[in-house]
């Protein structure tokens, strides 16, 4: 893909992070491609939605992002309500989601502005909900303490108002990881009743309860005990965090099958988050539905993405200490078969051999 017009965002806390998109913003000079900051943190000024910061810097059609996961994060939501590619440069202490180094910007640059580079689509998640979510009043200071603004509250999504109550209001938002329900006083547990393709699957009294995509099942899913789900594949994972309920197993549904959380009328309060940002509270009840989105993250890869590898290599996976050390690669030297050849590799596979004619033929 050609880039027309590069979008930054830029954690200004990393002095290394600041280089690096000063080095992106001499290549776009040298290419005479617009480029502009997204997201900044304006003193005094709410933060905008992610539509209202694309429309504001021209609707770029690359986003590039300079810090860790959370700062990637930020910038693939702008890049996905824009159907825009996203790339991350990775700043920070784990880059699980990004994809490359400071010292590899200007080569990534070229290869996406050439043509060189692969795009990955990701699934993620969208809500529909009782009723809007709201911010209550003075939670905005309490969570402000040490970071800059929170987003506003998600809108009703553009051109549907609010609908028939049973099926409820469609907001206009997007989690490329995980949304998050939980209980807002430290005193008091959150009550939820947790619902599967509309059906009650159980009552939990717990700290939490995680709805992820599988490229959230490596964040707090995960941590939460649940499982590393392929990003490859559409599923949505479904994880309790400290239920008071012997059934404390994630649940990984179907693609089809929306996941709907309610707040049961013994609940305190419960927030809601999505990619770890603190987005509305909820009533008992309330509820709040979580299923895929209709458009998709656009992931820049430079080379084929080898998601084994780096789970071994961000969460150092030790070996057993019982079995012999295995070899760092599969990778065999000989043709594809044709009966793996529909599936996915880590490497560039040798052409496959034709069949000889009698195998053609079924002889």
């Amino acid at each position: 893909m050609a880039v027309n017009r590069l979008g930054m965002v830029v954690h200004q806390a990393r002095p290394t992070a600041v280089a690096a998109a000063h080095t992106a913003r001499a290549w776009a000079a040298a290419h005479d491609i617009s480029c502009y900051e997204l997201d900044v943190w304006r003193g005094g000024q709410p933060r905008r939605s992610a539509k209202e910061e694309a429309a504001a810097a021209g609707h770029p059609d690359l986003i590039v992002t300079f810090g860790g996961d959370g700062t990637f994060l930020r910038g693939a939501r702008l890049a996905a309500v824009n159907g825009a590619a996203a790339l991350g440069v990775n700043v920070g202490r784990v880059g699980f989601l990004t994809e490359i180094t400071v010292d590899q910007v200007e080569d990534a640059l070229d290869a996406v502005h050439d043509g060189r580079a692969t795009i990955e689509e990701r699934m993620l998640l969208t809500l529909r909900a009782s009723r809007p979510l709201e911010m209550p009043e003075g939670m905005e200071a309490l969570l402000r303490y040490g970071r800059g603004p929170s987003p506003p509250p998600p809108k009703v999504r553009p051109g549907q108002g609010p609908e028939e109550v049973g099926w409820g209001i469609p907001l206009d938002v997007i989690a490329v990881n995980d949304v998050v329900f939980e209980k807002l006083a430290r005193d008091r547990q959150a009550g939820l009743g947790v619902y599967v393709s509309g059906q009650l699957l159980a009552s939990y009294a717990a700290d939490a309860i995680i709805v992820a995509t599988p490229t959230g099942s490596t964040a707090y899913s995960f941590a939460a005990g649940g499982p590393v789900v392929s990003p490859h594949m559409d599923a949505v994972v479904f994880t309790p965090v400290a239920p008071h309920i012997a059934f404390d197993r994630t649940v990984v549904a179907a693609v089809d099958e929306a996941v709907a959380v309610r707040v049961l009328p013994t609940s305190g309060q419960v927030a809601v988050s999505l990619d770890g940002q603190f987005r509305g509270v909820l009533d008992p009840g309330d509820w709040v539905a979580a299923y895929r989105a209709p458009n998709r993250l656009r992931l820049v890869r430079l080379a084929p993405t080898r998601f084994y590898h780096r789970l071994r290599d961000r969460f150092r996976l030790a070996d057993s200490p019982a079995v012999d050390a295995a070899p760092p690669f599969y990778h065999p030297r000989s043709p594809v078969p044709p009966d793996l050849a529909h599936l996915r590799l880590a490497f560039d596979p040798l052409p496959t051999e034709p069949l000889p004619p009698e195998a053609e033929h079924g002889e």
